[in-house]
């Protein structure tokens, strides 16, 4: 998979299979707004203070369908804790919807059309592939991001480092690194 990729210092990208790449333009804080299943305008800022885990993806990915049981599951686990698991559809509204009803999802999912790719584009992130998973700390700033399908060992991953960043342990650039290992 070929992506651009330009990030904060010390943020990542980690494309499955490949070596992280990484930036030097400064720290990112993530900001956008997008639709929900209802049509009703969500702003990212109503997450503010949660461990945010952004994943795009669509109801015609394999991988990306593949991904929600495990991002279903780490929301349940992990919710209580300050994690917010975002679904952000990269299509139109209606097969989303359709799909929606048998997922069940336990998380917001936000719709964007074309407007969601602008999200990981005004954070400094151009893709040409989903599923596609951005990490982003409680104060709101790009820890990480990841290309490519999840698996369980990643999202475990990313509880470890964000909870050690909770506690003090590590600040975001190492979270960032830590987590580009993975």
């Amino acid at each position: 998979m070929i992506a651009t990729v330009a990030l904060a210092a010390g943020i990542f990208v980690k494309f499955s299979d490949q070596q992280p790449i990484e930036a030097d333009t400064g720290p990112i804080n993530v900001s956008f707004k997008l639709a929900d299943l209802d049509g009703v305008e969500r702003d990212f800022s109503e997450w503010d203070g949660q461990h945010r885990i952004l994943n795009f993806w669509a109801t015609w990915c394999a991988p990306c369908r593949r991904e929600i049981p495990l991002l279903k599951a780490f929301q349940d686990q992990h919710g209580a804790d300050g994690f917010q698991v975002i679904g952000i559809a990269v299509e139109f509204p209606e097969p989303v919807i359709a799909y929606s009803k048998s997922a069940e999802f336990n998380y917001p999912i936000l719709v964007g059309e074309q407007d969601a790719m602008a999200v990981a584009e005004s954070s400094g992130i151009s893709f040409v592939g989903l599923p596609f998973t951005m990490i982003v700390a409680r104060d709101g700033n790009l820890i990480s991001a990841h290309m490519g399908e999840i698996y369980q060992e990643y999202l475990d991953d990313v509880a470890d480092v964000l909870s050690q960043l909770d506690r003090g342990e590590i600040d975001n650039a190492a979270a960032s690194k830590a987590l580009s290992l993975f």
